[in-house]
């Protein structure tokens, strides 16, 4: 698989339902622009990958870009054709669990033109909708 981690503490977790807005990670930081979550969901590391690979083609020498994300929860798929009973199934895929307002990729060194591109070509990749967002200009402060 191209994303999984290397260990994790629980084998298998239980899927619950994506309750609340993102209060971490939901400005962006690293980037000029981003990529932010307006749906919950899950992402999947392949899903992660293809996003990667479509932005990177785009900004290939002019940009730099940033996945926010990481595929840390498991999930698990029974085999086909199995009875009922007999415990859980292996993990089957890895997913990134993204709540709203979670900033998923950033771009650096890109014309707002070019990242509104780039973003609208990942965007398309996604299973949840997402928004183009700019870095918020910082606070100056002052000094007394």
């Amino acid at each position: 698989m191209a994303m999984m981690p290397r260990r994790v503490k629980h084998r298998k977790s239980q899927r619950r339902r994506i309750k609340g807005n993102a209060t971490r990670g939901n400005t962006v930081v690293l980037g000029d622009f981003g990529l932010q979550s307006t749906q919950a969901g899950h992402i999947t590391a392949q899903t992660i990958e293809a996003g990667r690979i479509a932005a990177q083609q785009y900004v290939r020498g002019i940009g730099k870009l940033y996945i926010r994300i990481f595929p840390h929860k498991s999930v698990t798929a029974r085999p086909l054709e199995t009875r009922m009973g007999k415990g859980k199934g292996e993990p089957a895929r890895w997913v990134a669990t993204v709540k709203p307002g979670t900033v998923m990729y950033e771009l650096k060194g890109v014309t707002e033109q070019q990242a509104k591109i780039c973003f609208a070509r990942l965007a398309h990749k996604m299973p949840v909708r997402c928004r183009f967002v700019r870095r918020r200009p910082e606070l100056e402060t002052t000094e007394a």
